[in-house]
């Protein structure tokens, strides 16, 4: 298994923070349906386990977050805002862990129930924006990580082990967006979450003002 953050360093530095639109679940569920489960899997040498404070499902890695204007960030979040009023709550099927090139995951299906997220909030962005970003990921196909590779670990061992345990898959209900400020220390990605959008027409409070927006994001940096 190949190290993860080798492959994503060049375009997301250490210690950068990038906005993500993330699926989100409690810890307490994370880690009583997924983290415990697989432990002795993750806890290898080798492997950087995903702690359940950090679970998530990735929709979107948006842009640095001292790059976006003010007036970009309220902009974005307000066509999310707007979009999600018409995308009904979904449920996503995380199925039994892998072993890929650089983690282990479990795959959510069907990935059409939540592509519509994806649309949502790459349109949205490129529409703040004026387009500067690429979308990342390019396509949406989404997936929970439970560990990363981060140096030499076999992948046969593990798929030994997989074959004779780990849980079945897991249903996972999805009734909000995240946007959280994001970034890693080359072992570990961390994130704050900053708001929450519902799906299915329940409005929550707007954003104040751009003022407002830019002082919340100054309170949390590292």
């Amino acid at each position: 298994m190949r190290d993860f953050f080798s492959t994503v360093i060049h375009r997301w530095p250490e210690g950068r923070r990038d906005y993500h639109w993330h699926l989100l679940a409690s810890p307490e569920w994370a880690e009583e349906t997924l983290f415990e489960p697989y432990r002795e899997l993750t806890h290898r040498p080798g492997l950087a386990p995903v702690r359940p404070e950090n679970f998530h499902v990735t929709v979107l890695h948006g842009p640095p977050v001292e790059e976006m204007s003010e007036r970009e960030i309220a902009d974005m979040v307000d066509e999310v805002r707007a979009g999600c009023a018409w995308i009904a709550p979904l449920e996503l099927t995380l199925g039994r862990a892998t072993v890929g090139s650089v983690a282990i995951e479990c795959a959510g299906r069907p990935g059409a129930a939540s592509r519509p997220l994806w649309e949502l909030t790459v349109a949205a962005t490129a529409k703040a924006t004026g387009g500067r970003y690429e979308a990342l990921p390019a396509a949406h196909y989404p997936h929970a990580s439970l560990a990363y590779g981060v140096g030499d670990v076999e992948r046969l061992p593990m798929k030994v082990w997989l074959s004779d345990h780990g849980p079945r898959p897991v249903t996972m209900r999805v009734e909000q967006i995240s946007l959280v400020s994001q970034w890693h220390d080359r072992r570990e990605i961390m994130f704050e979450r900053i708001l929450d959008v519902p799906l299915g027409g329940s409005h929550w409070p707007r954003l104040q003002t751009a003022q407002h927006w830019s002082r919340t994001l100054q309170t949390r940096q590292p």
